[in-house]
């Protein structure tokens, strides 16, 4: 999938990124195309998230998340990666630092990864801290509830892989055999990204220089968690391509914002490149 025809300044990005060492910086927006809805894009409905402070305060609030989430798993764990993720991953960058939690760039074959958020394949228990599949969850799940899915798969989907549901009062959550809570291993509003994960992204960021590019794509760069890397990139003197649909909060500290679609893009710029 290319650009059919790019304005100068998305010709004049192209070449830049095509030409130099890349640190690419991804959020919602590169996921639409998958099927995955953003949080702040063209159209999007305001949503308030469950914050980490609410998930641990009460068992309901755990049985909502879950019930919701149990719903919208059918949902983002069959999505697919698209085109944009497939040129990433044969982009191969320096670093591809994501703020989805889909797993859809892992799958597409991109290895030099970070997952800011975490997966939302995986599952971590609050109490022991051992990590387990949520696939197996999922089965669980199903066989705790018969018929959830089927009295409520209509609801409308959120990016972070839950629905819209109100009444949750009847479903079944299991915990872990030590008897603690289970969570999804993402980091949630109110969380810190462990600082092992944000210290990579900063080294591969520094790394850059005058040299090297940070492509940001998909991202409105709302929340400090993806910003921050803007702003180091800036004040190492390295150029910023803003990829969106819509403003950012990155856009004064970019030498190019281009308000054109993700997978079109970077499909052009693997071309490129290639």
């Amino acid at each position: 999938m290319s650009l059919a025809a790019p304005l100068p300044a998305e010709d004049e990005a192209l070449d830049l990124l095509a030409s130099r060492p890349l640190v690419v910086l991804t959020g919602a927006g590169l996921s639409t195309d998958s099927g995955i809805p953003d949080y702040r894009g063209p159209g999007s409905r305001a949503r308030a998230p469950m914050t980490y402070q609410e998930f641990v305060a009460t068992p309901e609030a755990q049985q909502r998340y879950w019930a919701r989430s149990h719903l919208g798993w059918q949902r983002m764990g069959r999505a697919e990666p698209n085109a944009g993720h497939h040129a990433l991953a044969g982009l191969d960058p320096a670093l591809l630092i994501t703020q989805n939690v889909d797993g859809l760039h892992a799958f597409a074959g991109s290895r030099r990864l970070v997952a800011l958020h975490g997966r939302v394949a995986d599952v971590v228990c609050l109490t022991c801290r051992t990590t387990s599949s949520r696939a197996a969850l999922e089965a669980e799940l199903d066989a705790l509830n018969p018929g959830w899915l089927e009295r409520h798969g209509w609801v409308e989907s959120r990016p972070d892989g839950d629905v819209d549901l109100d009444d949750t009062r009847d479903f079944v959550v299991p915990r872990c055999p030590c008897g603690g809570p289970l969570k999804p291993d993402v980091v949630f509003f109110g969380e810190n990204v462990p600082p092992d994960r944000v210290a990579r992204c900063y080294a591969a960021v520094e790394a850059l220089g005058h040299d090297g590019a940070l492509l940001v794509a998909g991202s409105s760069l709302t929340v400090m968690s993806g910003l921050r890397f803007v702003k180091r990139a800036a004040q190492g003197g390295t150029p910023i391509v803003i990829v969106n649909r819509g403003a950012t909060r990155g856009d004064a500290l970019a030498s190019y914002k281009l308000e054109v679609g993700c997978s079109e893009f970077l499909g052009e710029l693997a071309a490129r490149v290639a």
